[in-house]
């Protein structure tokens, strides 16, 4: 059982690392008003959603306590990520607002998975 949670917090932080990367990738265009939501930054957060409920899921199975405060907080930080960045998919130009909130929120949501114990 260790070796398949393993395996699914390797691909969490794949997820994590997609929508993080897209996000520092367009930070420039941002500057100037020009940045998007990429389609990696998209099946990052899915990613993200997936592997973390399948990590909640192994968890529970494997008697493991949980912290379901933290995870809750944490999924719905996520809902917001994924929702906006879903809505503005195909936008040729994201808002500064937008794009900096998905930014933030995705470096909140890994301070939390590190620093709440």
């Amino acid at each position: 059982m260790d070796v398949l949670i393993n395996v699914f917090v390797g691909l969490h932080i794949v997820g994590i690392a997609a929508l993080l990367g897209g996000f520092f990738s367009q930070m420039k265009a941002m500057g100037t008003g020009a940045a998007r939501f990429t389609p990696g930054m998209f099946h990052g957060a899915l990613t993200m959603l997936v592997t973390g409920v399948a990590l909640v899921g192994l968890n529970q199975a494997d008697d493991q306590t949980l912290n379901n405060i933290k995870i809750g907080v944490k999924l719905a930080l996520l809902i917001v990520i994924l929702g906006l960045v879903y809505v503005k998919r195909d936008e040729e130009r994201v808002e500064k607002s937008a794009f900096g909130t998905v930014g933030a929120l995705t470096v909140a949501n890994v301070f939390i998975a590190v620093l709440w114990v």
